[in-house]
């Protein structure tokens, strides 16, 4: 009995103890979360709903959030029922927001497409309904229709959209209804847009609809020029829509050109001589071409006859010449500025091959420069990611940095547990470099003065008796040479040779980088020196390389305890002749026979 109470017991405390075992090494586990990632949610249990939020039970046994409402629509497609709203039901329950950011918001921006598209329609077809004979009795109403409903785009724009929006006043962005009405109606934009919608139309009733009452509609510019940023803001690639639109302004200037023409020709009359238009084929084709051979000064058009064609066709040649330099010289910059990197791109290479040809640089290195201009150009559309971030604001650097390499570094086992804002100064001095295939990054036995991250690409860690053998491979995201960093004394050379495994993007962190950085954080720094020592005597731990080929006859002979050879020593000196000093006796016959 007193035995079974005895087990009992012991294994009673033996499952206790296995208990609070686990319980300490779950608590372990979460300091240690915590050390890593100061943002780790509480151990505190989150708060219980109250029992009144609670959905309540219907007397069907199904909760009331779960029955669909009859107000609730619901589609059928293939195997599965998918709850959609009707759209009278979204538009209806849509609001317009209270303001409006003009540099970020989108909506605003399609709405200014729709502004301008009315600002176009009045811009290049009142010139053709004042000199071409295109509006007649017949279709004065569709004329008319379009009119007014660009007319009512004009009005929407200034009633709803131009008193939301947001404006920077004193460095604070004002959201205030009032503000911003207020802000409108001070504004050059708003007289403007007023002067735009003179209701000039009311004279229709007295002269006529003559198309020239519409023209202050063209005034309505400065929606143009504002959706010109607002569009070239948003587009990857912003040159494509500059030479669109100064292709478009030379159009326009042919475009009035010939309407101008056509006026001539019917104020001279219709074939009245060879240098108006005689009035076949299709008048406004005929009238644009004229236009274009006059614009650009081709050659080849009738003489003037008389006195009002001399001069119309002298305005018409100096104007031409004035806007047809002007194109091209806006052409040209909206080219420069496409092509600009691609210029300094080309430029760096050429002086690069300037100097190699100069000093005789061989031609395999030669070759192995072009390719790495080559390939950083293409892959990165740049030749130093730091010259586009110089202009950028310290913490904007910073934004894009966390975007770019905080997943990777916050990885790295050394960094672990260190302050956060720490690791966030650390991404700011990360530089990016490119090898090319079988470029050595770095040697064994070179003093290790920064770490690497790869980024994109493999690389290759070699060793074995050649150095030439693959030990591992590398892929992105992985870190090495972080030991190189913190190690003093010696303890910082490489221990091995690694190789480029094709292209490969490297981001660098130099070690006077980081002994900058660490100044300001002494805990960090403490953590960091302490890690690296942890790691360096992990790696330089002995090994046993004897491989299973070489096996031994005779097993070594362990090592005599030191109590026990302290023992002998005693015996020894005493001179006894007691048990010790026998088995001293017989381990020396013992290691004689051995050897």
């Amino acid at each position: 009995r007193v035995g079974s109470a005895t087990s009992l017991s012991s294994a009673v405390i033996n499952t206790r103890l296995q208990e609070l075992v686990r319980l300490f090494k779950e608590r372990t586990e979460k300091v240690k979360e915590k050390l890593i990632d100061p943002d780790v949610t509480s151990d505190d249990e989150s708060p219980v709903a109250s029992p009144a939020a609670a959905p309540v039970p219907a007397p069907g046994g199904e909760l009331e959030e779960d029955k669909p409402s009859g107000d609730d629509h619901y589609c059928e497609m293939l195997c599965c029922t998918f709850k959609y709203r009707p759209w009278l039901v979204r538009l209806k329950s849509y609001q317009f927001p209270s303001s409006i950011d003009p540099l970020t918001n989108l909506m605003y921006v399609l709405w200014l497409f729709f502004v301008v598209m009315a600002w176009n329609w009045n811009c290049w077809l009142i010139p053709v309904r004042w000199a071409f004979p295109y509006q007649t009795p017949a279709n004065i109403h569709y004329w008319l229709l379009v009119d007014y409903l660009c007319d009512l785009i004009y009005l929407l724009d200034i009633l709803i959209f131009q008193t939301r929006l947001q404006f920077v006043q004193g460095g604070d962005i004002i959201t205030d209804k009032k503000a911003m009405k207020e802000n409108y109606l001070r504004s050059q934009r708003f007289k403007m847009d007023v002067l735009c919608l003179l209701p000039l139309d009311f004279f229709y009733f007295k002269v006529g609809v003559n198309p020239l009452l519409r023209f202050p509609r063209c005034l309505k510019y400065m929606a143009f020029f504002e959706f010109n940023n607002r569009l070239e803001a948003i587009l990857t690639k912003a040159y494509i829509y500059r030479v669109i639109r100064t292709t478009a302004y030379l159009l326009y200037s042919l475009h009035v050109n010939s309407c101008l023409y056509y006026w001539a020709s019917a104020y001279e009359g219709l074939g009245s001589t060879t240098w108006v238009y005689d009035g076949e084929g299709n008048s406004y084709i005929r009238c644009y071409y004229w236009a274009v051979k006059t614009l650009i000064t081709i050659g080849g058009l009738p003489d003037p006859k008389t006195l009002f064609e001399i001069v119309f066709q002298l305005l018409n040649y100096f104007t031409g010449v004035f806007a047809f330099s002007v194109m091209i010289g806006q052409m040209r910059d909206v080219v420069g500025a496409a092509t600009a990197g691609q210029t300094y791109y080309r430029s760096c290479m050429d002086s690069t091959i300037k100097y190699m040809n100069f000093y005789k640089i061989p031609r395999t290195v030669q070759n192995r420069v072009k390719t790495w201009y080559e390939y950083t150009w293409h892959s990165q559309g740049m030749l130093d990611e730091s010259e586009l971030l110089v202009q950028l604001p310290d913490k904007m650097r910073l934004d894009i940095a966390i975007d770019v390499n905080y997943n990777i570094v916050s990885k790295v086992a050394l960094f672990q547990g260190c302050d956060r804002q720490m690791i966030f100064d650390m991404l700011k001095r990360l530089k990016s470099v490119v090898y090319l295939p079988n470029d050595y990054v770095c040697k064994k036995g070179e003093i290790g003065r920064e770490m690497y991250i790869i980024q994109a690409g493999q690389v290759q860690v070699l060793g074995g008796p050649d150095g030439k053998s693959v030990l591992v491979t590398l892929k992105a995201g992985s870190v090495f040479g972080e030991i190189s960093l913190l190690a003093a004394g010696g303890g910082n050379r490489r221990t091995a040779n690694v190789v480029a495994h094709g292209f490969a993007n490297l981001f660098i962190l130099e070690k006077k980088d980081l002994n900058e950085i660490l100044v300001h954080y002494p805990e960090s720094q403490k953590l960091l020196r302490k890690k690296a020592k942890k790691m360096l005597k992990s790696n330089n731990q002995p090994k046993d390389e004897k491989g299973p080929g070489d096996p031994l006859i005779i097993p070594p002979k362990a090592d005599t305890p030191k109590l026990f050879k302290a023992a002998l020593a005693a015996t020894g000196r005493m001179g006894g002749k007691g048990p010790l000093e026998r088995l001293r006796w017989r381990l020396k016959e013992l290691k004689a026979m051995q050897e």
